[in-house]
């Protein structure tokens, strides 16, 4: 049996085949496991980094993003090595992930420079516009935007901070890593609020070497009314336990950029919550995967900041909280 189709029929048919091959290849593009990397200026044994990892992974699988359903991840942790942090970076780019999650100045740079096209959403970086990585925080322009952790008038906030809860301290060094200009950009703010607060700082350029950050430690320990900021940096966070524990042996008051320094021993911490930016990375990369442009979503600046005491520490120093410095914690550790 022959059946004859009119032209008419046909160029319906047609029409309607035509139709429905963009939603058939949308619902192949929207079905397909997408790939998310990340790049991260800290150790993969690293606790923090961990229960970074785990908040964002948690997020996405709120959002309906499951792991090994709708989404799998790349992860690279390098630590201090800025070397091994560019060669992650390649890695990375080759995989062609849907998005990549970066941590830290030191990671966000080596993926500036091995990508200009793959979406990046950024957490921990305090000026992405004066180090290049963005047009303007309303407008980033390119392929990457994300969430700061600090602006440097801050390092003003850690010094008062400092000086409030030791009042003896007239000299504090400020431990930054001399190699990474963005971080070392809070000493010229530290530097201008000292004079008022009857203070002399020393800048105190450490690289990725344990024996010298114990010199530095050692040498300053001795002086009199001596007291210690220490900055944000992966070599800071990689040996902060050595760095806590420096401070306690020779009784040196430190102010730290991280709730997770207070709570492993270290005396006070003043900063933002990076398990909270951690998910508000997910929140980025979940509109990047429903089609939004990095370039369209702005750069956010952090509205909220823990104040993290440690009581235990503050009595090995032999310092006494002030009420008002109290009143101010988010958190206490008795």
């Amino acid at each position: 049996m022959t059946v004859t189709i009119g032209r008419r029929e046909l160029l319906v048919a047609l029409g309607g085949a035509v139709a429905a091959w963009p939603l058939a290849a949308r619902a192949q593009s929207n079905n397909r496991v997408r790939l998310v990397g990340g790049l991260f200026g800290l150790a993969e044994t690293d606790s923090e980094a961990q229960a970074r990892v785990a908040a964002f992974r948690h997020e996405l699988a709120e959002l309906g993003w499951v792991d090994g359903n709708k989404i799998r991840f790349e992860f690279r942790f390098f630590g201090s090595d800025a070397n091994a942090g560019r060669t992650f970076a390649t890695e990375l780019t080759k995989l062609a992930p849907d998005a990549i999650w970066t941590q830290a100045v030191t990671a966000l740079d080596a993926i500036w420079r091995a990508t200009r096209t793959i979406p990046v959403v950024f957490i921990n970086v305090a000026d992405p516009v004066g180090s290049g990585f963005v047009a303007s925080l309303s407008r980033p322009g390119g392929n990457i935007t994300g969430f700061t952790n600090f602006e440097y008038a801050i390092g003003g906030k850690w010094l008062q901070t400092l000086k409030d809860i030791a009042p003896g301290v007239t000299r504090v060094a400020i431990m930054h890593s001399p190699e990474t200009k963005a971080y070392a950009a809070f000493l010229p703010e530290i530097e201008r609020v000292a004079p008022s607060l009857g203070i002399r700082t020393t800048a105190a350029g450490v690289h990725d070497d344990a024996a010298e950050i114990e010199r530095v430690i050692t040498a300053h320990g001795r002086e009199p009314g001596a007291g210690l900021i220490v900055l944000p940096h992966p070599i800071t966070t990689m040996y902060r336990k050595l760095i806590i524990e420096l401070t306690s042996k020779h009784r040196l008051p430190a102010i730290y950029p991280y709730r997770y320094f207070a709570a492993e021993g270290g005396l006070i911490s003043y900063g933002v919550d990076g398990l909270h930016l951690s998910r508000q990375a997910a929140s980025y990369v979940d509109r990047i995967l429903n089609g939004a442009k990095p370039a369209d979503l702005p750069v956010q600046q952090p509205t909220k900041f823990e104040l993290v005491i440690n009581l235990k520490t503050a009595k090995v120093l032999g310092l006494t909280i002030p009420p008002i410095v109290l009143t101010r914690a988010t958190r206490v550790i008795k």
